[in-house]
């Protein structure tokens, strides 16, 4: 127990408590202290301000596209009986594949060039082709798209083995009912997995607030115009190409406070609807 604690220590605790002291530091090779300074200057850089409320779109096409998707998906495999398990490990396929080699594929999947497929599909149902990843209002979108691509099916499953420890009889009596799979979904599934749709919904929103690769490589670098740019690339950016090593560990300390906030929003959460299930429980009684 002890070795295992002492390492999370060293790779976790000690980095974090070097990085809140370096935010209040000019950088690490001049470690001089400076209070405020690298906070000041973050809150007064427009690519900062930008890089922030990116993640908040971030979080909104996430949403819609990324937590939505997998839940429809573990649904339809609920619904599947003949060749489940084949549709399993299709939909698990992706998960297997790198992310940065899933960055790359989709980077060139956006190209300009009238043979990449985004623009091959355009143009063969009659449009034109498109600097996709050009775009300052598709390049969010887009990138959540590979995002979900990759990630969809390993949650999707989660929710299978979550929608397959429901009563069948529930489902069966809602079938002999007459009730249509997007009835059986809303009046049966939803109210059930209530607990595991919240939980996964606040881990969607936590990861998204860690998105760094995807925009370095597809937009390159958060463009265009700082269009994608995220908080932890920012950071990155600040640290090994401007070498301001302490507005990098500041852009880090916000990026932790904003995480931090949301799980305890999810833990005052979680407490609540316990404190609903106690009492529906004595009501019972």
């Amino acid at each position: 127990m002890i070795v295992p604690l002492a390492l999370f220590a060293f790779f976790v605790w000690v980095p974090m408590g070097r990085n809140f002291l370096l935010s209040f530091q000019n950088n690490y090779f001049d470690q001089e202290f400076v209070g405020l300074a690298n906070f000041a200057a973050i809150f007064a850089d427009k690519t900062f301000l930008k890089a922030l409320g990116n993640t908040f779109l971030y979080i909104l096409f996430s949403i819609l596209i990324g937590y939505l998707v997998p839940v429809f998906l573990g649904f339809l495999l609920s619904e599947v009986f003949h060749f489940a398990g084949i549709f399993r490990v299709l939909l698990y396929l992706p998960c297997m594949i790198s992310g940065i080699a899933v960055v790359f594929l989709f980077s060139t999947m956006y190209g300009d060039s009238s043979t990449d497929l985004f623009n091959a599909i355009a143009i063969a149902m009659g449009g034109e082709s498109h600097p996709w990843k050009g775009s300052t209002s598709l390049i969010i979108p887009l990138i959540v798209l590979a995002m979900t691509w990759r990630g969809a099916g390993s949650t999707a499953l989660i929710y299978l083995s979550s929608f397959q420890s429901v009563d069948d009889s529930m489902y069966e009596a809602a079938r002999m009912d007459g009730a249509s799979p997007w009835q059986r979904f809303i009046r049966i599934t939803a109210p059930s997995l209530k607990a595991t749709l919240i939980t996964l919904f606040v881990l969607q929103i936590i990861s998204v607030f860690q998105v760094f690769y995807e925009p370095l490589v597809i937009g390159p670098k958060g463009g265009p115009l700082d269009s994608s740019m995220s908080l932890l690339l920012l950071s990155y950016l600040y640290a090994f190409e401007d070498f301001e090593h302490g507005r990098s560990a500041a852009v880090a300390m916000v990026l932790v406070l904003i995480i931090a906030l949301f799980t305890l929003a999810y833990r005052l959460l979680l407490k609540v609807l316990s404190g609903e299930k106690i009492i529906k429980r004595r009501g019972k009684r």
